[in-house]
């Protein structure tokens, strides 16, 4: 089944199951923690689309205990990326198996440009996500 998805570039991530958790104006994505369990621990992740977004989002919460925002867009072949379990990686869903670390850098399959990433501001419970 996983090898099904990959060859149809179906994404692990889920999107928010509470989608007002976040809302988009201004070039900012807030997101309220407390109602997104999606990303409560470490190794987490959820996916940000629809709702005038003008750039689908992948938000991680890392290995390393800090929050990251990727563009969720493949540099190799433009399909949805999600985390790669049990590490610090991201991963293209594709069977290119393209791989990027926190800081958006290819290093492993088939992607040779970096990840768009967004920088996160975390104050309390709330994250702030700047898409310029």
């Amino acid at each position: 089944m996983k090898l099904l998805k990959r060859i149809l570039g179906i994404s692990e991530t889920q999107p928010a199951a509470d989608d007002a958790c976040w809302e988009y104006a201004n070039q900012e994505i807030r997101l309220d923690l407390n109602r997104a369990p999606e990303l409560d621990r470490p190794g987490s992740a959820v996916r940000l689309e629809g709702k005038g977004l003008p750039i689908r989002t992948l938000v991680v919460h890392g290995q390393d205990g800090a929050f990251h925002a990727f563009a969720n867009r493949c540099t190799h072949m433009g399909r949805r990326i999600d985390i790669l379990s049990g590490t610090d990686r991201i991963e293209c869903c594709s069977v290119s198996k393209s791989t990027f670390n926190y800081n958006g850098e290819p290093v492993g399959g088939a992607a040779r440009k970096h990840l768009r990433v967004f920088s996160v501001t975390a104050s309390g419970q709330e994250l702030k996500i700047s898409l310029t």
